[in-house]
């Protein structure tokens, strides 16, 4: 800070500073128009692509009825995402994040498009051959391994400093609100209109997302301009994470709970034995980012918390007990209030390691520690949902939930015993 402005005096969000230092504001960084826009684009975005993966999953499932096909999904994302991550986020401290942003986006449309035309075009689908599917999902990880970094650090730029933290609950939230509206769209698509309206609706969303990002306004930042590898970059990035042992611990954390915990992956199956179609799909999707929401509003309008790490800890714990109940339930509503619950729970771990990345990394290793942690974290998920799959087919569906939601809750325990400096980690 310098003359109650700024320092980093990002076009339209300086003449607030003063305001949010005086007292909090639980709406600090929604006083930012741009940042308002780039939270328009990620909520469109992850409406489209939630939307998507529910229409995906349930026509994927339908043709092969083998829960290793649901995995195969997850890892058809994965691995471009794990292969391309880190030099995207090179790519975000040393190019315009916002460029970074619109280019996946456009991606992600085409892909998008691609499943639209295969659907259009059943000969491509039949007899149960889903490679082209896989082939699309594979791409769409390659684009969202560059949105992903590049938004997360754009973010930055579009706040001050101290509105850090109030930035990161409400991208979360608007995540989660828009990962409640994408199951539930695309389960009704599917489940009233079939596939390819599914796939249109999801093409024209991607299109609008694209126009909201392209009309954010950030002063660009000052880049690097030493000469440095790639590799050099990306080991420093690394080398920073490494460091630090906070944050290193809180993502192994999330890497390994999310990892086990990959239930939503099998969803298809539950909804099945549950007696529900692809509409109740749809609701079971909604339900984790449901309880997220309802969790990201009341950290909102909550001061700082006291006891950040014994939090984090407790809250993974009830993720993990949830993802138990929830393969133990056999009412449809029960399962969707414990999946509901299990949403509460992980959100507050999403809030408390993204506000520890922006409030302890530079400014201009943002973009690489952040690529560091959607591999740990974003990655972990699509993994997580592949391991689900082995699992369920080796185990079955039932026990190899219980025993995903086994692992997070040793994996809570271990990281207590072996990381003292997060486990006593007081107010961020």
């Amino acid at each position: 800070m310098q003359n109650g402005k700024c320092k980093r005096g990002v076009g339209d969000v300086s003449g607030y500073t003063r305001a949010i230092l005086a007292k909090h504001d639980p709406y600090s960084s929604l006083r930012s128009p741009s940042f308002l826009r780039l939270l328009l684009g990620l909520a469109v975005t992850t409406v489209a692509r939630e939307g998507q993966m529910v229409i995906v999953g349930w026509q994927v499932y339908d043709m092969t009825r083998d829960p290793l096909s649901l995995g195969m999904i997850g890892l058809s994302e994965a691995l471009p995402f794990i292969a391309i991550a880190l030099f995207a986020g090179h790519l975000a401290d040393r190019t315009s994040r916002k460029t970074l942003t619109v280019a996946g986006t456009f991606g992600l449309l085409l892909s998008a498009i691609a499943l639209l035309v295969f659907t259009l075009r059943p000969e491509l689908l039949a007899h149960g051959r889903v490679w082209p599917i896989y082939a699309v999902i594979f791409l769409s990880g390659i684009a969202r391994s560059f949105t992903r970094p590049a938004i997360a650090a754009l973010s930055a730029d579009l706040v001050p400093r101290e509105a850090y933290a109030n930035a990161v609950t409400w991208r979360t939230s608007t995540w989660h609100f828009s990962a409640i509206c994408g199951p539930a769209l695309g389960g009704l698509l599917y489940g009233f209109s079939g596939a390819a309206a599914g796939y249109a609706t999801v093409t024209v969303l991607m299109a609008i997302a694209m126009v909201a990002l392209m009309l954010v306004k950030v002063e660009e930042r000052a880049t690097q301009r030493e000469e440095m590898t790639i590799g050099e970059s990306l080991r420093i990035g690394l080398g920073f994470v490494w460091r630090q042992s906070v944050i290193m611990a809180a993502m192994s954390l999330d890497l390994f709970s999310v990892l086990f915990g990959g239930a939503v992956a099998l969803l298809p199956i539950f909804a099945r034995m549950l007696g529900v179609g692809p509409q109740g799909l749809g609701v079971l999707r909604a339900a984790p980012a449901v309880g997220a929401l309802l969790m990201g509003i009341i950290v909102a309008h909550l001061p700082p918390m006291r006891r950040a790490g014994r939090t984090l800890l407790v809250c993974v714990a009830v993720f993990g007990l949830t993802i138990i109940a929830f393969a133990l339930s056999r009412n449809f509503f029960l399962s969707v209030f414990i999946l509901t619950v299990g949403g509460m729970a992980d959100n507050v771990s999403v809030i408390i390691r993204g506000t520890l990345i922006q409030t302890m990394t530079p400014q201009n290793l943002l973009g690489r520690v952040s690529a560091v942690n959607q591999i740990f974290i974003g990655s972990s998920n699509e993994i997580g949902a592949f391991e689900s799959g082995v699992a369920a087919r080796l185990m079955g569906t039932v026990p190899s939930v219980i025993f995903g939601g086994v692992m997070t809750l040793i994996v809570v325990a271990v990281t207590a015993w072996r990381a003292p400096q997060l486990r006593e980690l007081r107010e961020i």
